[in-house]
């Protein structure tokens, strides 16, 4: 299955000038989930709608990163687009689609980094506009610097989140328990902006990869009965 993240990861492959060498990199993987094909995870693709559009601005590596998590969000929202960041160029496709008039554009980043006058904590609604969410996706210090030296995303509104959960997320660690992988995050978004089914049945299946992807990490078995894999089933 082609989408924007896995074109992108496609273009910054053919950029590189030496193999990128991932993590557990000598087990062949499938090309569709990055997990090994003995935990294939391409059967449990949920199939949903959204009005929500999804726009990932991705740190350079992180295409390459079987474990990231904005694959999985290109997996459930057809409506996602991804370009990779660069602090010296900018994508032309991804200024005109902050411009295209069906969308309405907000950056998704912790308010306390921005101009109070930019801060909401709703998702912004222009009538006969579909939200669209900026995701910065990358490490914690790299998306900060992202979101400072990014001008042309200083003229949009910055979502603030107040997640009540603590991340579920268990490929990758962070100093701080607050801070959510990209899924998570988009997942809370599209339930903010009314996307509810869309924004459960992410929440479902970055469990289930989470699940598939440390089964393979250690050689474990699947039970495709337990309570992770009965709870995705419902949008398969």
């Amino acid at each position: 299955m082609s989408h924007a993240v896995s074109r992108l990861r496609e273009e910054r492959l053919a950029r590189s000038l030496k193999p990128f060498q991932a993590r557990g990199s000598r087990v062949p993987r499938c090309p569709s989930c990055r997990v090994p094909f003995s935990h294939c995870l391409c059967a449990w693709r949920p199939r949903v709608q959204a009005e929500s559009g999804m726009c990932l601005l991705m740190h350079d590596v992180e295409p390459l990163k079987p474990s990231n998590t904005g694959w999985l969000i290109a997996d459930v929202i057809a409506d996602t687009a991804a370009f990779g960041w660069s602090r010296t160029a900018v994508d032309e496709r991804l200024l005109a689609l902050l411009d295209d008039p069906r969308w309405q554009p907000c950056v998704v980043f912790p308010g306390e980094y921005a101009a109070p006058e930019r801060v909401v904590n709703e998702v912004p609604r222009v009538a006969g506009r579909r939200p669209l969410f900026i995701l910065l996706d990358a490490t914690w210090t790299e998306a900060r610097k992202m979101f400072r030296k990014s001008p042309y995303l200083d003229r949009l509104p910055v979502l603030s989140l107040q997640p009540e959960q603590l991340s579920r997320y268990r490929l990758r660690r962070s100093k701080r328990d607050d801070h959510l992988c990209t899924a998570e995050v988009a997942a809370l978004c599209l339930e903010l902006a009314g996307d509810r089914h869309a924004g459960e049945a992410l929440n479902a299946y970055l469990d289930v990869f989470t699940t598939h992807y440390l089964a393979a990490k250690r050689s474990g078995p699947l039970d495709p009965d337990d309570e992770v894999h009965r709870r995705l089933r419902a949008f398969l």
